[in-house]
């Protein structure tokens, strides 16, 4: 009762494999229904139709109608003979094909096994009658098609070319044999091309799908990424003006008034450089983000002082360190309660290193605690650190937050001046070697407020 249990688990694979490429089907025709509705031109549909199935390649069984024929009117000797192998070749291709289509269950031993006993009792039909048995040939060679694929295809194709035209040459003779053998070829290799080309479409198109579901989270982050750095550095220097031109106010009108431009300035920046986020082009300058720094410090009662040396950096290195010098002096704002902050720009041929440190509480993000770390991913705290964090890695760089040996708080960036650079969260873009120059030192000395 082994072998019926077996056909009863075939049978009702079978059935699955029916119901959901009907499934398909009614899915596909509707999709095309819904974009003729919508004037769309249904042939330019993505959908690419239901996958493939054993169901495909059944009509092609008609090819032994004539040998069934012969068995019906009684042309056939011993026909209950041809008739059991009639139905064993037909079982055993059905069960080859539709195992053809699953990777892994075309690559099984069972169906090695199946395909070899298809051979078998081909070659036995074929020399035992002849004339239109000789047509289960070519459906062995689709068979073989279907399931051989890969490096061995070529091989098993010739090798059994010249097996089906050597047997029909000894059935009934050359001029039966070199059409078989053309037919077989041509059945197997055809066969396995279109399977073939219509497996690596469909897996091309899951990837496409895929690049592009991994295109936009990427494009997502870097948005995130943006609209924090830009919009937590611009509202903290919003508020620290702000309250600095209350306190004017009452004194001095003409420095609060001065205090209110600085906002309406910073506002428009913002909203420009917010546009330019979402297009993806901005590039940021490093002279232009120590500006403000110091600017934004002064504002907030902290001493500024910066200084810069080494050789001129390129576009894209100083966007990167730009953003760090932007997150650096937002914390400073925000979190450090420091009088005193140092931004230091050291650079050499390969290499450049900004540190930023106050002298406050050790407190450099929101969270209320330290956010000390060393190096990627080692737990540096606030979501700007950890984006500036992820950025000069693919950069090449590192990023260092912690507490200062002698007090407050301490960022570090190290990059590299040149070489390939991802820029904003980007695809890496290619950097520019830097020449060597002579020293250009920018002198720290407090900045009255603008």
């Amino acid at each position: 009762m082994t072998w019926w249990r077996s056909l009863r688990r075939q049978t009702a694979a079978w059935q699955r494999e029916r119901l959901a490429w009907r499934a398909d089907m009614r899915r596909f025709r509707a999709e095309r229904r819904a974009a003729r509705c919508a004037g769309a031109d249904p042939s330019t549909a993505e959908h690419p139709g239901p996958p493939p199935t054993g169901f495909t390649l059944l009509p092609w069984l008609l090819l032994g109608m004539g040998s069934l024929s012969n068995v019906l009117k009684g042309e056939t000797p011993n026909p209950w003979v041809g008739g059991l192998g009639l139905l064993a070749f037909n079982s055993l291709y059905v069960y080859v094909t539709f195992r053809a289509f699953d990777r892994a269950r075309r690559e099984s031993v069972s169906t090695r096994v199946a395909l070899v006993l298809l051979g078998l009792v081909t070659t036995g039909l074929a020399l035992g009658y002849g004339g239109n048995w000789l047509m289960f040939f070519p459906l062995l060679g689709l068979a073989t098609g279907a399931t051989v694929r890969g490096p061995w295809l070529g091989r098993v194709g010739l090798l059994l070319t010249f097996y089906a035209g050597a047997a029909t040459w000894l059935r009934n003779g050359w001029d039966d044999a070199s059409g078989i053998a053309y037919a077989t070829f041509l059945s197997s290799m055809v066969t396995a091309a279109i399977l073939g080309l219509s497996e690596a479409v469909r897996e091309l198109r899951a990837a496409r799908e895929e690049l592009a579901r991994r295109a936009v989270a990427e494009e997502r982050l870097r948005f995130s990424r943006d609209l924090h750095d830009l919009l937590g550095h611009t509202l903290s220097v919003v508020v620290v003006k702000s309250e600095a031109a209350r306190r004017l106010a009452a004194r001095d009108l003409d420095a609060a008034l001065a205090q209110i431009s600085d906002i309406e300035s910073v506002g428009r920046q913002a909203l420009t450089e917010i546009r330019e986020a979402v297009t993806g082009y901005r590039e940021g300058s490093l002279a232009t983000e120590l500006t403000r720094a110091r600017s934004a410090l002064s504002a907030a009662s902290v001493e500024p002082v910066v200084r810069q040396t080494g050789a001129p950096l390129t576009p894209q290195t100083e966007a990167l360190l730009g953003w760090v010098v932007r997150e650096a002096v937002t914390n400073v704002v925000r979190h450090s309660r420091a009088d005193r902050c140092e931004i230091t720009v050291e650079g050499t041929a390969e290499r450049v290193r900004l540190t930023v440190t106050d002298n406050g509480t050790g407190i450099g993000t929101g969270t209320g605690t330290p956010a000390a770390g060393t190096g990627v991913g080692a737990g540096i705290g606030g979501t700007g650190l950890q984006g500036l964090t992820e950025r000069l890695a693919a950069a090449g760089g590192s990023l260092t937050a912690g507490p200062a040996p002698r007090g407050g708080f301490t960022v570090t960036a190290d990059l590299p001046v040149s070489g390939e650079l991802a820029v904003l969260g980007e695809l890496a873009v290619s950097g520019v070697e830097v020449a060597t120059a002579a020293p250009a030192t920018a002198p720290g000395a407090r900045r009255p407020p603008s």
